[in-house]
């Protein structure tokens, strides 16, 4: 039953960055602009995450083997939508059905584990494999993605996942138990839009506000996710029956898992959208090379999730979730002080850092989340941890890969270039490799090598952004959780 949630889970991660590596074969085919390459890759996580709260309660109320296996149907069918993508919207709307496939599997993963796993040592190693897995699947993402686009085309990302999708669900309908939880009224249907709608306004007003160029219907978009969240959170205080007990939230070890998992993935999302354009773009390497050097994120992230619950039992969550989180800040201040241009082997312990990093943090996260909730409210515990995972993911290369891209844009000066040239090569460093490519001779070196300096300097600056962003989310954390707070069976 665990390898059977498992392999969707590991379909679902690996979805959220498999892209990374084919974006230049996807850019040269389709021929994408700026703003599009940002919403093929993050389009689908930010659906996912607007989603799973609406999708965690219909799986309480409806049951979780159902609503799992519907959504891994439909993550099949929209894989076809996008492998078959003859434009750039065609694909991004592929990628916006595989996030609403994706967000009917991913709570039911974790409730489903809550409910099968009644015995704390055992749940504790479940979700130790769960979040491995998770983890892992981001990671293995590229790779995976690099060999296919290599030896067939971007395509090949999407066509993966098909006779995946047909095994999982045939296995599950034999193998899987239904749970549905007793409740005591209809969905919240009025709720399920304002979740939905505020986290999707919320995270398209930070993507465009840190392209440092907002204007004002932007920071309108931003306020008004955060006021549509508001009324949600307000809505929800009032429900008898909510889809999301906002009251967990007071809880300080809820509240700090939250957060740990939602910037575990930020970074890792971030490190691994920006790291894979630069193995290609300023490195050279084929999209196959590209991916197997980020294996040593994968690797780490294996052994940081399987050694988590071990030092959980022994030293508590405070201490893995310091020591994970950490790590992350520890990653970004290597690429931030190591002189540029960067090397490899650099890349590789960032990777092993940030790699690390969240797998200790994401499964002490994922332990307190599931244990604080009693097994009828699972599926809201998963849609939290869920939330913030996919959120994590989409927002890292929103908001980081933004942050990157103006400062990008703003390193690039001196070009001899002009007109519709110029600003394509100014607009991302894939941009810059197409406009030198048609360049050639003279021209074409001098573009390249502009934009692989611009690509290193943007990379630091936003290397130090990161990790402040995530120190300061470390003090949080440790401040939240008590001295010596152990995961127990829940109530």
């Amino acid at each position: 039953m665990l390898a059977v949630l498992c392999s969707s889970l590991l379909l679902v991660a690996m979805d959220a960055t498999i892209l990374n590596v084919a974006l230049p074969s996807l850019i040269a085919h389709l021929r994408p602009g700026p703003l599009e390459q940002l919403w093929i890759i993050d389009i689908y996580g930010l659906v996912l995450g607007g989603l799973l709260v609406t999708s965690g309660a219909v799986s309480d109320r409806f049951g979780r083997k159902l609503l799992f296996l519907t959504g891994f149907v439909l993550f099949g069918l929209a894989s076809v939508v996008a492998a078959t993508a003859d434009s750039s919207w065609q694909l991004i709307a592929g990628r916006v059905l595989l996030g609403l496939g994706g967000a009917m599997v991913m709570p039911s993963t974790l409730s489903l584990i809550r409910t099968i796993f009644t015995d704390d040592r055992e749940r504790a190693l479940a979700i130790g494999i769960w979040a491995a897995v998770a983890g892992v699947g981001a990671c293995l993402g590229p790779l995976i993605g690099g060999f296919l686009v290599e030896h067939f085309n971007w395509s090949a990302a999407f066509w993966v996942n098909v006779p995946v999708v047909v095994a999982t669900v045939v296995a599950g309908l034999r193998l899987l138990p239904e749970y549905r939880a007793p409740q005591h009224g209809p969905l919240d249907w009025p709720a399920a839009l304002l979740s939905v709608a505020g986290v999707v306004a919320l995270a398209w007003g930070i993507k465009h506000v840190a392209k440092g160029s907002a204007d004002p219907a932007d920071v309108g978009v931003l306020l008004l996710g955060c006021l549509l969240l508001a009324l949600f959170a307000r809505r929800q205080l009032a429900a008898h029956d909510p889809l999301l007990d906002v009251r967990l939230f007071r809880n300080g070890p809820f509240l700090a898992a939250a957060l740990a998992t939602l910037l575990a993935m930020l970074a890792i999302g971030a490190a691994l959208f920006l790291i894979s354009l630069w193995l290609q773009y300023v490195h050279g390497y084929s999209p196959a090379q590209a991916g197997l050097r980020t294996l040593p994120s994968a690797a780490a992230m294996l052994a940081g999730s399987l050694s988590s619950p071990w030092i959980m039992h022994r030293t508590g969550v405070r201490t893995v979730l310091a020591v994970g989180l950490g790590a992350l800040v520890a990653g970004f201040l290597l690429l931030a002080l190591t002189p540029v241009p960067n090397g490899y082997p650099v890349v590789a312990g960032v990777l092993a850092l940030l790699g690390l990093g969240d797998g200790l943090a994401m499964t002490a996260a994922a332990s307190v989340l599931v244990s604080s909730v009693p097994p009828r409210r699972a599926g809201q515990a998963g849609a939290v941890s869920e939330t913030a995972y996919e959120l994590g993911v989409g927002l890292g290369v929103a908001l980081l890969g933004s942050v990157h891209g103006a400062l990008f844009t703003r390193h690039m000066t001196g070009l001899p270039l002009g007109g519709a040239e110029l600003a394509e090569a100014r607009g991302s460093v894939g941009g810059a490799a197409e406009a030198a490519r048609r360049a050639g001779g003279e021209t074409g070196r001098r573009v390249l090598e502009t934009a692989r300096a611009a690509f290193d300097d943007a990379l630091t600056t936003t290397a130090y952004v990161s990790a402040a962003i995530v120190a300061v989310v470390t003090v949080i954390t440790v401040w939240l959780v008590p001295r010596g707070f152990k995961v127990t069976g829940g109530h």
